[in-house]
């Protein structure tokens, strides 16, 4: 191979200039301020999802004072639209100084670790340059995010070759796109197509949520009278953010709990909502009553209940059928029925991308992650030096970007003081011959992204600090109280006349 001249070295390596990305940032240079970093984004700006994602509607589905950060103050609606998350983001970028870290356009496309030199180096592509460069770090933040951005997940249905319309994925939706007097089918379940469906319901002719299985909707205003009452009184916007946030986790564990302990009461209470939107006679059994329990898999906000107000006044409708196949003209459903269609989206879901897809090599050997073992959902056995921040299904996700933060900046602070180059996590003694289980439960999570990709997701064991939990309130009192000099930490210093040459 050959050799490339390394372009420079930064302490911490930051991989992805998204929520979580900028965030880790921040806690990076106010907890740890001795130490160098560099952000690197294949993208030619900040914001990640929030800036690859330009569907029409497209914004948060979970409130923005939990999943806004915890150190800056949140004072839109709760439920917050892309512009307006990226705007937030700029504001901390602006704040904290954080752009003279940043390098947009360069995706890795390679990490190699050394357990001689207790480095990562990391291979990047450029694409403004097209240029090849090389950076070393001695610890790999993984930031980037569980989304491949560049294709989401449509599946292939027959006859989709004879359709003479255009066929969209929200993911990659196109700018051009004319939407007037068109007859628009929107294929899916989930948040997207609950976002996307009243957002152009009045620019087409007629949109038609078609699903093959219903989901739980949330529907509420979006706005937040306590924090709007705290501010009417002259109570500053720190506090604000501080009290409305702790209402809103307080709410949602309350939610999370009633899901397990009375199910049927919290589904007969969306099925009301949706009734009270629809009206009496709307068949909600069928369109909007899954078989599962709610948050089995993700409960859909949907401010101010827009999806229902848009089936509601007519300009939209819901039709819960399987497809036959795609016809010149729109689709036969297994029913009979055929839905006519100038557009078809699918807004069917997005693949899972494990660690961005990278190549990663410990010693020259390739990292196979199906067969490590996950602590915590941070880090992985056998891979030194490195933390992934993946985030809650049923909470905010930046709550885990603040407490991944916090571990990892005080792991660092902990090895500085110890004078350790290398750290990684290995199976206790108590763990040898541990039952090693797919990285999550389907009974308590599977929506279809996870559940395709889970042969390629870290195994967890039975153990509890061998999985992610997916319970910020367990987490946010157990990560940290991680004893850091505990079996599973295996630490290592540089060889002695190497750390005198250097």
């Amino acid at each position: 191979m050959v050799s490339k001249e390394v372009e420079g070295h930064a302490d911490v390596l930051i991989a992805g200039a998204g929520i979580s990305g900028i965030g880790s940032a921040y806690h990076l240079q106010t907890q740890c301020p001795g130490k160098s970093f560099l952000i690197l984004d294949a993208l030619e700006s900040f914001g990640g999802t929030w800036r690859t994602h330009t569907y029409p509607g497209i914004r948060s589905d979970s409130d923005l004072y939990t999943f806004g950060y915890r150190f800056k103050p949140w004072i839109g609606p709760p439920i917050a639209t892309a512009e307006e998350i990226l705007t937030y983001m700029g504001e901390v970028i602006d704040e904290n100084d954080l752009a003279k870290h940043i390098q947009y356009s360069h995706t890795i496309v390679g990490a190699s670790y050394s357990s001689v030199e207790k480095l990562w180096t990391v291979d990047v592509q450029c694409s403004a340059t097209g240029r090849e460069k090389r950076y070393t770090c001695t610890f790999l933040w993984m930031c980037q995010g569980y989304y491949n951005h560049a294709q989401g997940y449509t599946p292939e249905w027959d006859g989709m070759e004879t359709f003479e319309g255009e066929i969209i994925h929200p993911q990659t939706w196109p700018k051009a796109v004319d939407l007037k007097d068109k007859k628009v089918v929107c294929i899916g379940s989930g948040a997207t197509a609950a976002t996307l469906v009243p957002a152009i319901a009045n620019d087409c002719a007629h949109v038609t949520l078609l699903q093959r299985s219903p989901t739980y909707f949330f529907p509420a205003e979006n706005r937040n009278e306590l924090a709007d009452e705290l501010r009417r009184i002259g109570v500053s916007n720190e506090l604000v953010h501080e009290i409305a946030r702790k209402k809103a986790l307080f709410d949602q564990d309350e939610t999370c709990q009633r899901c397990l302990t009375e199910p049927d009461v919290v589904k007969a209470e969306l099925l009301e909502a949706a009734r009270g939107y629809l009206g009496p006679d709307f068949d909600i059994v069928r369109h909007f009553t899954p078989k599962y329990r709610p948050w089995q898999q993700r409960l859909a906000f949907i401010p101010d209940g827009d999806l229902f107000q848009g089936i509601a006044s007519g300009a939209a409708s819901v039709v819960t059928d399987e497809i036959e196949r795609f016809t010149p003209n729109g689709i036969l459903l297994k029913s009979g029925q055929h839905l006519e269609a100038d557009i078809i989206v699918t807004a069917t879901g997005f693949n899972l991308s494990v660690l961005g897809g990278i190549p990663f090599k410990v010693d020259g050997e390739p990292v196979d992650f199906s067969q490590t073992v996950t602590y915590r959902g941070m880090m992985f056995t056998g891979v030194p030096n490195m933390v992934w921040v993946f985030g809650y299904f049923r909470a905010s996700w930046t709550l885990r970007v603040d407490l991944v933060a916090d571990f990892v900046c005080r792991l660092i602070n902990h090895m500085d003081r110890t004078d350790q180059d290398e750290v990684q996590v290995a199976l206790r003694s108590q763990d040898q011959g541990m039952t090693l289980l797919p990285w999550m439960d389907a009974d308590n999570f599977n929506p279809g992204y996870l559940m395709r990709a889970m042969h390629l997701m870290p195994k967890r064991g039975g153990n509890p600090i061998w999985e992610h939990s997916q319970d910020y309130w367990k987490e946010r009192e157990s990560l940290p109280e991680i004893d850091l000099e505990a079996e599973e930490f295996r630490y290592a210093r540089k060889a002695a006349a190497q750390s005198s040459a250097a």
